[in-house]
């Protein structure tokens, strides 16, 4: 009998059915080996497999041309995305433009801003009404009626490329809406799809699985079941009544993923943003989150996509902590196979964390104990503030290393950016307070938690100079930590807490920090006395630096310095051109250092600041550092 994948490639010219078959046999393995140790003892594994590869064939042959040669631009520049010319810009298509053909309106902004790629917040069509901001998924097959079509979708992808822009959309692989097709065949009963989810007859089970695991919205989703009277069974609900967890056991449930996948990049997506990867697996007697089978399934996914569709990059969207984050750039048999892109969850955290107590101690110990100096074929997506809250992740351990209680700091700086403790300056909002754990998560705008609101309200010139040099100190520490700095919309410009949220009846308090753009102060970016335009420039400024700086791509090795104060932050970053030594400093006190220290850290004879374009301010034998400032310091 004729192999059906041979049919398919037989339908493309023979360089393109050798590009496939030279694909696959480079990912083969990568693909194979964990999916056979993931379903290789169930029945019908073959049969999956062959599914698998005729589904491969399939989307291979239908890639539009224009994507197939992007595709072979990847293959021969395949750290692309490690570029230090690479940043990220994130917005809701609706807040940022209205709809998807809008968003090409503003092209030109985000050129100018530098941004390379784009992540449109969850386009996807989700379900009515409460949707968790669009992440409970009715159909990964659609766009967002809102937003527009499939079709437009395509075309805004197609005009973004050619000006340079990758386009993220996010992708939801834990969970599906209640109202999904896969959910309402199983309403109806079908054996089939029954199995795509974690269902259950009594809550016996269920109540065993409860006994170790946490709750991730307390507040408005106790619990991580839910009783149906029409299905008569306990359906597995980690995250909100309206989101049913896949069973990722089953490998129907892979072989529909790597379909949806396939078909968005060759619709024009370029990044998947992977939501909440780290529940993807369930194992009893654990807290269900980020098991090893979990490393499989995503080095599994972007294999086939090496093979179908290599010009698309996978982020994991695993906040967790330090000893658990690495994993999803790839460590043992998964270095350089599971995303290529992850947050760095603990680089944010630990910026928050400095700014509030004037103190880096927990910061460098915690970045230099916890994260080696570079992956391989991976790297961080840094950012200082996305659409989701801030959650205090400081562990006991690492507290108690620099002599702090765990609880009481992270009691701290919910109340410091809530605009509770004594002489903060920032302004936020609680968010999920679990009185069990002692959990408050808190929301807020970059500007409105860097001081900026209270400074403007107060009508203090200096608070309002001492806000900005925050903000533009957290830029560039994400521009030249390593990785892909990703900027949140409207930080660029200082934009503030929208308070309208409650009024317009939204009970989830992280639409404080999702404001819709404000194109008239947009305007003002250039208007040197405007706030706006301090910020804009300023970031743009550090951004365009950082395209300059070879110092500062992906690859480059890290290293976390030992600074002369603990109210500094040092890194280096040790390439063939010289090492690049970045400071910043936390405290609202200059400093003065030694001129000696550079060369401590391998920065001999003289030295220039990239940032200033020229030499660092000396008197005497020491160079100044002014409050917020930071310096990349290099040879000249």
């Amino acid at each position: 009998m004729e192999d059906p994948v041979r049919r398919i490639l037989a339908t493309l010219p023979g360089h393109d059915r050798d590009l496939f078959s030279l694909r696959l046999e480079r990912s083969e393995r990568d693909l194979f080996d964990p999916l056979h140790r993931l379903y290789g003892h169930q029945p019908g594994y073959d049969e999956f497999v062959d599914a698998l590869r005729l589904a491969l064939a399939r989307h291979w042959v239908e890639r539009p041309l224009d994507l197939r040669a992007l595709d072979l631009r990847r293959d021969l520049n395949p750290d692309w995305f490690l570029s230090e010319r690479m940043v990220g810009y994130v917005f809701y298509i609706d807040r940022f433009a209205g709809r998807l053909r809008d968003v090409l309106d503003h092209v030109d902004y985000l050129e100018e801003l530098g941004v390379t790629y784009v992540h449109f917040m969850p386009c996807l069509k989700s379900r009515q009404g409460e949707s968790d901001g669009g992440y409970s998924v009715q159909d990964y097959g659609a766009i967002d009626p809102r937003y527009g079509t499939l079709e437009d979708f395509e075309a805004v992808t197609e005009a973004l490329r050619a000006r340079g822009i990758s386009t993220c959309i996010d992708l939801v692989v834990n969970h599906t809406a209640k109202e999904h097709a896969w959910a309402e065949a199983a309403r109806s009963g079908s054996a089939r799809h029954l199995a795509y989810y974690r269902m259950y007859d009594d809550p016996t089970i269920p109540q065993q699985y409860e006994s170790t695991l946490l709750e991730v919205f307390p507040d408005q989703a106790p619990g991580n079941f839910t009783y149906y009277d029409d299905l008569g069974k306990w359906v597995w609900t980690t995250f909100n009544e309206h989101q049913w967890d896949l069973n990722w056991e089953n490998p129907d449930v892979f072989l529909e993923f790597v379909e949806i996948m396939l078909t968005l990049a060759n619709r024009g997506a370029e990044v998947f943003r992977l939501d909440a990867v780290a529940f993807m697996w369930k194992r009893m007697g654990t807290i269900c989150q980020n098991q090893p089978e979990v490393h499989d399934i995503l080095q599994a996914l972007r294999a086939a996509c090496r093979i179908a569709a290599p010009a698309i990059i996978h982020k994991a969207e695993a906040i967790v902590p330090p000893t658990d984050l690495l994993a999803y750039l790839g460590t043992g048999r998964h270095t350089g196979k599971v995303a290529n892109l992850a947050y760095h969850n603990s680089l944010m955290v630990q910026f928050w964390s400095s700014l509030a107590s004037r103190d880096t101690a927990l910061m460098t110990h915690v970045l230099r104990s916890h994260f080696p100096p570079g992956h391989r074929n991976a790297t961080w997506g840094t950012y200082l503030r996305c659409h989701d809250d801030i959650g205090w992740a400081v562990t006991e351990e690492d507290a108690g290393a620099v002599g702090l209680d765990g609880g009481a700091h992270r009691a701290f700086l919910a109340d410091f950016y809530e605009g509770l403790f004594p002489g903060t300056f920032a302004k936020g909002w609680r968010f999920q307070h679990n009185p069990t754990t002692g959990d408050r998560r808190t929301n807020g705008t970059l500007a409105s938690l860097s001081g900026l609101e209270r400074a403007l309200e107060d009508g203090s010139a200096d608070g309002v100079d001492t806000a900005i040099a925050r903000i533009l100190m957290g830029h560039a520490l994400i521009a030249g930590w390593g990785g892909v700095p990703l900027l949140y919309m409207g930080d660029e410009l200082g934009m503030l807490n929208d308070y309208g949220f409650a009024a317009e009846g939204e009970l989830d308090s992280r639409w404080i920090h999702r404001p819709a753009m404000d194109w008239t102060t947009a305007a003002r970016r250039t208007d040197p006395s405007s706030v706006a335009g301090r910020i804009f420039t300023g970031v743009q400024h550090i951004l365009r630096t950082r395209k300059a700086t070879p110092h500062l791509h992906g690859d480059v090795p890290r290293e976390v310095l030992e600074p002369p104060s603990h109210t500094l932050f040092a890194f280096a970053r040790r390439a063939a051109e010289g090492p690049l030594i970045a400071l910043s400093n936390f405290s609202e006190e200059t400093y003065w250092l030694h001129r000696d220290w550079p060369a401590t850290v391998g920065l001999h004879g003289e030295i220039v600041d990239l940032l200033a374009r020229d030499t660092p301010h000396q008197e005497g034998a020491h160079l100044r550092i002014l409050p917020y400032q930071t310096l990349w310091l290099t040879g000249p």
